[in-house]
């Protein structure tokens, strides 16, 4: 096992010339032509190491849970135990807090929005979750009643907008998605938003953008791997910094190896807290 950068380093792509010169003859655009190709193999190398990767770190995640997650829960409840066997004895509001958070630990309680869901909002319980609760009517949404100068912006817009008055089919799905705007809008009863569309209307639909050259458009795929080459980097380093990612540099060539030893720590760890419950148990049992 390895990790992405050390399976796969792509090199850099060839630099490329400044827009429009060329070391000779052919077409301007062949350089720029052979450095995308070159980074684009590269980044594909690259992502399969990293995918590669990322797989190791979701298998091995998963076995660790599998073989070692009841371990942990099992310390986790013997150091509750623990706790609550010390915070018997001693009755101290300290050993009582520790044994509190012990045991939290391992019954974690939902949070309040989670039990609540919807039904709480910033001030406390929602007016529909109260007015359920005391067998009070929910108050019905509130009515938008569309102004004067509302309705008579909207019927401007249709009027003008319609998509049965489209010259051909670019011209309907523009107004097509325009009435969606226009019909939203007067539901809410915006006119702030009407007017704003009105001018838009107004202004014509925006003119297309200039095509861009061969060369810009080299240019601005090289940009994008170069991009999607950080972002990748940035996804490898999350993962070799993981907890499991650690564990796995720790013995990339036999996972399974470390999993069995990290496996008798914790046996070891869980048979002397045994002894030690067991202890605090037989010393209660013995005052009482």
């Amino acid at each position: 096992m390895t990790t992405p950068e050390a399976e796969s380093t792509p090199s850099e792509a060839p630099a490329a010339e400044p827009q429009g010169q060329s070391t000779g003859g052919g077409r301007p655009e062949e350089r720029l032509e052979r450095a995308v190709l070159a980074a684009e193999q590269a980044l594909i190398e690259y992502e399969i190491a990293v995918e590669t990767f990322r797989v190791e770190v979701e298998n091995f995640s998963r076995l660790h849970h599998q073989k070692l997650g009841p371990m942990y829960t099992r310390l986790d409840e013997l150091e509750a135990q623990i706790a609550e066997a010390v915070a018997a004895r001693s009755g101290d509001p300290e050993d009582l807090r520790k044994a509190d958070e012990a045991r939290a630990r391992v019954m974690p309680m939902p949070a309040v929005e989670e039990l609540f869901d919807l039904w709480m909002d910033g001030d406390g319980l929602s007016p529909e979750a109260s007015a359920m609760l005391t067998d009070q009517p929910v108050r019905p949404p509130q009515r938008v009643r569309p102004s004067d100068e509302a309705r008579k912006l909207y019927r401007e817009l249709v009027r003008k907008a319609h998509p049965d008055l489209a010259q051909d089919e670019q011209d309907r799905a523009r107004r097509d998605e325009f009435i969606v705007r226009v019909n939203a809008a007067y539901g809410r009863g915006d006119e702030n938003m009407l007017r704003e569309l009105s001018d838009e209307w107004a202004a014509g639909p925006v003119p297309e953008a200039r095509k861009p050259s061969p060369s810009e458009e080299l240019y601005e795929r090289l940009e994008w791997l170069a991009q999607r080459k950080e972002l990748l980097t940035a996804v490898a380093q999350e993962l070799e910094e993981s907890a499991i990612g650690a564990m796995l540099r720790m013995a990339p060539d036999d996972p399974d190896r470390l999993l069995e030893e990290i496996a008798e720590q914790l046996l070891a760890q869980v048979a002397e807290r045994e002894a030690e419950l067991q202890r605090l148990v037989g010393e209660q049992a013995a005052g009482s």
